[in-house]
């Protein structure tokens, strides 16, 4: 842990406001921390990152100009040894796979307590991946499972817009019966008994937004 002579050196990135002011006064009141700089959306974070270079950097998941996966794969792209904690308010598991996989150190809920943060934010500063155990729990949960392909997804999030196989078909340039197999496919690999099912699930777990 670092001392008061050496605080862990802070970064936040998100477009709320808001939630900037509240990171901002949770690491202002740690003996062991020093906030140092503050984005709004992914391209400023690399800016800033590149001035900065802060111990560890909180990055929402979602920002105006690109996902905060991929704001983090734009910084580790020049600095490798960055260190980047993702938040979110989403409790799905597979945007959580996404972001390790991608290389994120750590993934946080917005909801937990300030505890919780600043112990991740400390944790990922020593040199551990912390995930919390209700997050974990999720990624177990679903651990083995095969994962919904590219154009799954995309057949999905039209479904999700009330589209029929047919108008899906012409909007990702493939036949009505190569949208029927895809969907049978969906629904296998989510559990689901329907389509509207196959929708609420890949929701819930966060593969799509509503």
């Amino acid at each position: 842990m670092a001392t008061t002579q050496t605080p862990i050196r802070v970064m936040t990135v998100d477009d709320h406001p808001l939630l900037l002011e509240g990171l901002a006064m949770v690491i202002r009141n740690q003996a062991d921390m020093a906030l140092v700089g503050q984005a709004s959306n992914g391209r400023d974070a690399l800016q800033q990152y590149s001035k900065l270079r802060p111990d560890v950097t909180l990055m929402d998941l979602n920002l105006p100009d690109m996902s905060g996966i991929d704001g983090m794969i734009a910084i580790h792209a020049q600095f490798p040894k960055a260190r980047v904690v993702i938040m979110t308010l989403f409790e799905g598991d597979a945007p959580v796979e996404r972001a390790l996989e991608a290389g994120a150190d750590s993934y946080i809920l917005k909801s937990m307590a300030p505890s919780g943060i600043v112990d991740a934010i400390r944790r990922v500063h020593a040199g551990e991946r912390r995930v919390p155990a209700e997050i974990a729990a999720k990624i177990v949960e679903h651990i083995g499972r095969e994962k919904l392909t590219l154009r799954e997804i995309d057949v999905l999030r039209h479904t999700a817009l009330g589209q029929r196989n047919r108008d899906i078909g012409e909007k990702l340039f493939i036949t009505e019966a190569t949208v029927k197999v895809h969907m049978k496919r969906i629904m296998e690999k989510l559990g689901a008994r329907d389509r509207t099912q196959a929708v609420t699930i890949a929701a819930r777990r966060g593969i799509i937004q509503l």
